[in-house]
């Protein structure tokens, strides 16, 4: 998946938590809201024009940056609530992180079939 399609991805299912998010996916959408929040902050210092559109950027990509991490806990076959764990001081963000950057769990698990495999449509039918 290339940046742009991560991008469109994610906000073309704004608020949709079920399913399942490649990693790919995930670390480019996180990337886009560091440099575009980035951006926005660094020049919010000189105008304040750029100061709410900060504020107003990051209230837009909050839902669907929850979306997609819940949806990147359902792809390495965890429940969303597992996010919760990255509330335990230290630790939690820990065990956050590094489950964040496994590999698609392989195959069909709860939450849908995996993104990464393609689709093999049975000639029988």
């Amino acid at each position: 998946m290339t940046f742009t399609q991560a991008v469109q991805s994610v906000f073309s299912q704004y608020a949709t938590f079920s399913g399942r998010a490649r990693r790919s996916e995930y670390w480019f959408f996180v990337l886009f809201n560091i440099v575009v929040g980035g951006v926005l902050s660094l020049l919010g210092r000189y105008l304040t024009l750029f100061y709410i559109l900060s504020g107003l950027y990051e209230l837009a990509v909050f839902i669907p940056s929850l979306a997609v991490l819940w949806r990147r806990f359902h792809d390495i076959g965890k429940g969303g609530g597992w996010f919760f764990i990255g509330l335990i001081p230290l630790v939690g963000w820990i065990f956050v992180l590094v489950w964040l950057c496994r590999d698609s769990q392989p195959g069909d698990n709860a939450f849908g079939p995996n993104p990464k495999e393609p689709v093999i449509f049975d000639s029988a039918y």
